[in-house]
């Protein structure tokens, strides 16, 4: 039976959810600040990761701790303040980043991710957007031997375990690749499996089209409250109050503010990060995405020119930015790759919503009736965005989920 169903967040994992709603026939309304794609889902690398079965741990070797600890690196810089608030949330992150628990955590993460390309299939199909994405992987690139080898032997596990597919490349098949790559590369690993998005932004907004075609309805509002009413919802935002059945919140990293008005308490953190576009320098090019795997930083073939990602930098996320990390990830880049000059008037903001079991919330709300949740994917809501949203509209259409699901729970914690 048809619903009437409030979709908060229009980001790659609350637009998705929509798509799969509105396509089961329910009357789906997408609620978000600004325009379909323009926040989390906008800055991120462009990858569909199907090779991403472990989600990131949090450092636990003595070696990366004490070279983290200055707060100059590329890969992981930090606020004191941020650490502070989200101290919780980081302890348990830190306890869950190995050993049993985290192989615990690796197979239920995969779970999702081997279904990622899957889900967003149709989707593409769907809005036509068959342009922006790119089949054919990403490349790891590698100085020292022995971070080479070790990143081979989780290869082949994740070959092993979850048919992750990869091509080992020499430094003369590296070379081949990409020519005007700098020297002293000793290798890389071809992940060959990895769809990569030109236009991660213009991805998810030709999915919010898609949705639009389906009979879906784009509200652009600011969400001010949401209130439990009879057997049903009503949500309050800057353009009036909505009513529906049931509600959807996909609000990403602007989740745990909202749920805990409603009383309910997550421990969700963020990872901020940073991205800049430049132009290549004459005559140089890049065929592929590709990432400096020992000093934690992405370039990216795209659109707008080479996109530069950066790692992760924990801080509050209202924090004003600092760009320093950014700047240390250009003036490396810089010696692996002749880029040219920047095209952003300014560097990009963005974060990602974290759990502190490296997990997403994927179901109903507890003791809230009609109350769903889809939040906390950490780096991976662009990846998997369209199956999360295909798990939750079987889940809310009472059906048997694909996946098991327990995992997700929003109770675990």
């Amino acid at each position: 039976m048809s619903r009437n169903i409030i979709v908060l967040g229009a980001g790659m994992v609350g637009v998705s959810v929509a798509w799969h709603l509105a396509r089961r026939g329910h009357d789906v309304t997408l609620v978000d600040r600004r325009e379909p794609g323009l926040e989390t889902s906008f800055g991120n690398a462009g990858i569909i990761q199907r090779e991403a079965v472990r989600p990131y741990a949090f450092p636990r070797d003595i070696g990366t701790l004490l070279r983290v600890l200055p707060n100059r690196e590329v890969d992981i810089r930090y606020r004191p303040t941020g650490m502070v608030s989200a101290a919780g949330p980081l302890l348990n992150y830190w306890l869950n980043s190995g050993g049993e628990r985290y192989a615990r955590i690796v197979r239920e993460w995969a779970s999702l991710i081997m279904r990622c390309q899957d889900a967003h299939a149709p989707m593409i199909e769907a809005a036509g957007a068959e342009a922006l994405v790119r089949k054919g992987g990403w490349i790891e690139l590698y100085r020292t031997r022995k971070e080479f080898d070790d990143r081979l032997q989780e290869a082949k596990e994740n070959h092993e375990q979850f048919g992750v597919e990869y091509e080992v490349l020499d430094a003369e098949a590296l070379y081949a690749k990409e020519p005007h790559l700098a020297k002293g590369l000793i290798g890389a690993i071809h992940w060959t499996q990895p769809w990569m998005v030109s236009d991660p932004g213009g991805l998810v907004q030709a999915y919010a089209r898609s949705f639009a075609e389906q009979g879906g309805h784009v509200m652009q509002a600011s969400v001010e409250e949401v209130l439990q009413v009879g057997t049903g919802w009503r949500v309050k935002t800057s353009e009036g109050a909505l009513e529906a059945d049931q509600v959807v919140v996909a609000m990403g990293p602007w989740t745990g503010e909202l749920l805990s008005k409603l009383g309910m308490n997550v421990p969700l953190f963020v990872k901020r990060g940073y991205h800049m576009h430049y132009s290549a320098e004459e005559g140089a090019q890049l065929n592929h995405w590709v990432m400096d795997a020992e000093k934690g930083f992405l370039l990216e073939p795209m659109r707008a020119g080479i996109r530069l990602t950066t790692g992760a930098e924990l801080a509050d996320l209202d924090s004003p930015p600092q760009y320093k990390q950014l700047a240390a990830a250009e003036k490396v880049a810089r010696k692996l790759f002749p880029l040219g000059k920047r095209r952003d008037a300014q560097p990009w903001k963005g974060a990602r919503p974290c759990m502190p079991d490296m997990k997403p919330v994927i179901g109903p709300a507890p003791g809230k009736e009609g109350l769903w949740l889809a939040f906390g994917h950490g780096h991976q809501g662009f990846t998997l965005g369209p199956a999360t949203g295909e798990l939750l509209a079987q889940m809310m259409d009472g059906e048997e989920p694909a996946v098991d699901m327990a995992p997700f729970r929003a109770d675990r914690f």
